[in-house]
């Protein structure tokens, strides 16, 4: 949506202070208000809704990785009981483009498809669309769809064309490579990741008088209204996406998919309402991925540890289809390197890659993981290179305080922060040295153990989002947000910035989110954006209702606007009374109408001046087993700077969510494909994502620099655990096999792997005759 305002909306960019004097909600650790009702069974998601007449859709899909798609026989699937339609590519007609960010220049676009037509690109692409009264009915029917495929050869996840190619560059990296002292490698290879929500995939759409109604569990859904219409040949005004309860996310429901809009069209098509829900093995197979990068980075350094200049080469999977943003990932570790760290002179190669395999797109992190694991692994060599504690090369080289703004190489600017007073808080809030310590007293007893520290900075979303902020006619408060909700908690936090900004109690104030009816146009969920972009947008609507509240109070009361008084109550001034919100919304609503009718309401599309960037130091010790390579948690300590923290309890809550997701993707996480294209972690038998008894224990503490370009002073938090923490672990990792003379293997860090890399140095030790 262009940054336009419309009728009853208010455009502003500027930034201005959080409150009007002394925050009394801001900051509290206010426990949840969604959780009653989801954890007591009172959750809608897509499917608990089942509207009279419901259809069910499933799809018939190919076995095959690639090759040309003969004739399908569907004669005994549409015969079959309960079945009402079976549907092809060649039933689709005509239809629109699904959107795909650009954002690199020069990016060739592999949108989506509904069903495959002539060719089969990927093992799970669906060839057909069954409708039945039931879903085991569609099920059975999708079973007897025939059709047979002429093999053709198999593109890996990183052997197929070129779909995108880049260069960043600051300074000049010749040189620099030639003064160096030191220069030293790495390679990291991330495996491809599942999303892996609770809940998977889910559409339903209802066509009624010449309009489109979608239930999708997805985290963005003016997006998906946009693309529905677009592909569909829609107005924008006959599409509404709702998204209900949504069971996680994590940038895998980010975009719109094949399925959703088949749902879509079958709906229409159909003029009856029609659903499809993914099962867990649909949603591994043909869902977005994650991750997958190929990185590889020389570090040039003087003598005394300074860093001169950083070479990078980054390649990305992309798949056989392109989300919305597939080239997010690509873009974000570009522009991220070199971090937190004063580096003379950068230069990044970025390629990215088709392939027959799922579509790869974002994921919790999304490119910030793969740039903080590269620039970190390279560090801690540099360090075991000169003999320079972790801890102490890093001091040399961070950006400090008063070097904001700080450039970067594609152009960006790290916003604000204190990077060392990161690094100072975690090494007392770890009792660094002696940890330190330990581990050398330990090897020293025959314990493979060993101590990481990572750094990393996360940029937090950049442009815009809607909110509106009403008084309603019962004295209530309602909030509309174009920022959706998978869990975070944003009922309970926006509740929290409207009773800071309005001085009334959270209790009283509603939240509404995910219907594309309620606003003209949102963003969603994703980049860490929702808060500080989100967030500041409700403010900015808090302060001009406060506005109306003012003139309209002074008004009521009787008084100059400056002598009109907030509380929970109501209004009030000083010698003249006071008036509740109730009889004020009366007062200036009238007495007839729906208790629930807004009375007054500001509506704002706010534009963030730029981007934030949190950060935060992260610090692992892992002990391996030398029998079984085991590897378990000896310490895990995190510093995080989020900016001005709304809810302390709900920013935990996003760390240790992001933390599990780091761990399973440092030690177990990884979607395997053979050399003939099939996908071989087909269901959570083989593809392991951590139980409970896998998360670690972590001592988090926070440094709260405010954000000085958005109205909140906010900075994003959902993504920092899948960021620092893999890296810190990593270089634990590291650190525990070096001191064996062992190789570093690649993520995930299973115990075969661990268990392989010492047994390897202990047989060279043995031929080569060292004890």
């Amino acid at each position: 949506m262009p940054p336009l305002g419309r009728r009853g909306e208010k455009v502003v960019n500027a930034v201005g202070d959080i409150s009007q004097a002394r925050p009394r909600w801001l900051g509290q650790s206010l426990a949840r208000v969604e959780d009653r009702r989801l954890v007591s069974g009172h959750g809608a998601y897509v499917d608990d809704h089942l509207p009279d007449g419901c259809l069910h859709l499933e799809f018939a899909r190919s076995p095959y990785p690639h090759g040309r798609l003969g004739p399908l026989d569907m004669e005994e699937a549409r015969s079959a009981d309960g079945v009402v339609a079976v549907f092809s590519a060649a039933d689709l007609g005509d239809l629109g483009q699904s959107a795909v960010n650009i954002v690199l220049p020069g990016m060739t676009v592999r949108p989506l498809r509904l069903l495959a037509g002539e060719v089969v690109e990927a093992a799970g692409q669906a060839v057909a669309a069954v409708v039945a009264t039931s879903r085991a009915a569609a099920r059975d029917a999708a079973a007897l769809v025939a059709f047979e495929v002429e093999p053709r050869s198999v593109a890996s996840p990183r052997q197929g064309k070129e779909l995108v190619a880049a260069d960043r560059e600051l300074g000049d990296v010749d040189d620099a490579f030639s003064r160096a002292a030191l220069i030293v490698e790495a390679t990291v290879e991330h495996a491809l990741v599942a999303p892996t929500a609770l809940e998977p995939r889910a559409a339903l759409a209802d066509w009624n008088d010449g309009a489109l109604t979608a239930w999708l569990s997805t985290q963005a859904p003016y997006r998906a209204r946009e693309d529905i219409a677009r592909i569909l040949g829609l107005s924008m005004s006959q599409v509404r996406v709702i998204a209900p309860d949504v069971g996680g996310a994590f940038g895998g429901k980010s975009s719109i998919y094949p399925e959703d809009l088949m749902v879509a069209w079958a709906a229409r098509r159909l003029a009856r309402p029609v659903k499809w829900c993914a099962t867990r093995g649909e949603d591994l197979i043909a869902a977005s991925h994650g991750r997958g990068a190929i990185t590889e980075g020389a570090l040039a350094l003087a003598a005394d540890g300074e860093l001169l200049g950083l070479r990078a080469r980054l390649a990305f999977p992309l798949g056989h289809w392109m989300p919305y943003s597939a080239a997010i990932p690509v873009r974000n570790a570009g522009r991220i390197l070199p971090g937190p760290y004063k580096v003379g002179a950068v230069e990044v190669s970025l390629k990215a890659f088709d392939g027959n395999h799922a579509g790869v797109g974002i994921y919790r992190g999304a490119g910030r993981p793969e740039a903080a694991m590269l620039m970190e692994r390279l560090i801690d060599e540099a360090a075991r290179r000169l003999a320079v504690d972790p801890v102490e090369i890093r001091r040399r080289n961070l950006v400090g305080p008063a070097d904001f703004p700080w450039p970067m190489p594609a152009g960006d600017a790290l916003d604000s922060g204190d990077y060392p007073a990161l690094l100072e808080r975690m090494t007392r809030l770890s009792d660094y040295e002696a940890l330190r310590a330990e581990c050398e007293t330990r090897r020293a007893g025959g314990e493979v153990v060993g101590l990481g520290v990572a750094l990393y900075v996360e940029p937090c979303g950049q442009g815009w989002e809607s909110a509106s902020v009403s008084l309603c006619r019962d004295g209530t408060f309602l909030v509309a947000t174009g920022a959706s909700a998978q869990g975070q908690g944003r009922q309970t936090a926006f509740s929290q910035i409207v009773a800071d900004a309005l001085d009334i109690d959270p209790a009283q104030v509603d939240v509404r989110h995910g219907d594309t009816a309620d606003l003209p146009g949102g963003i969603g969920a994703l980049a860490s954006r929702s808060t500080a972009i989100g967030g500041s947008a409700v403010l900015r609507a808090c302060q001009g209702l406060r506005e109306q509240f003012v003139e309209a109070g002074g008004e009521r009361l009787n008084c100059a606007a400056a002598d009109v008084a907030f509380s929970s109550r109501g209004l009030s001034a000083a010698q003249r009374g006071s008036v509740t919100w109730r009889e004020f919304a009366r007062h200036v609503g009238g007495d007839a109408g729906d208790p629930d009718e807004p009375v007054l309401a500001s509506q704002v599309i706010y534009h963030a001046d730029n981007e934030a960037w949190s950060s935060g130091c992260c610090l692992a010790m892992v002990v391996i087993d030398r029998q079984t390579g085991k590897l378990d948690f000896e310490k895990l300590a995190w510093v995080d700077d989020a900016g001005i923290v709304v809810n302390p309890l709900l920013v935990r809550g996003q760390l240790v969510g992001g933390m599990a997701q780091g761990v399973g993707e440092a030690l177990m996480e990884r979607i395997v494909y053979d050399q003939d294209g099939q996908l071989v972690t087909g269901s959570l038998m083989d593809y392991a994502v951590p139980r409970a008894a896998d998360v670690p224990v972590v001592d988090i503490d926070k440094l709260e620099t405010p954000s000085p370009v958005n109205a909140l002073g906010a900075k994003g938090v959902g993504e920092a655990g899948c960021i620092g923490i893999p890296a810190a672990i990593a270089n634990a990792v590291g650190d525990a096999l070096a001191a064996c003379g062992a190789a570093m293997p690649q993520m995930p860090f299973t115990s075969e792997k661990l268990w392989s890399a010492l047994h390897e140095a202990e047989a060279h030790r043995e031929r080569s005759g060292q004890k």
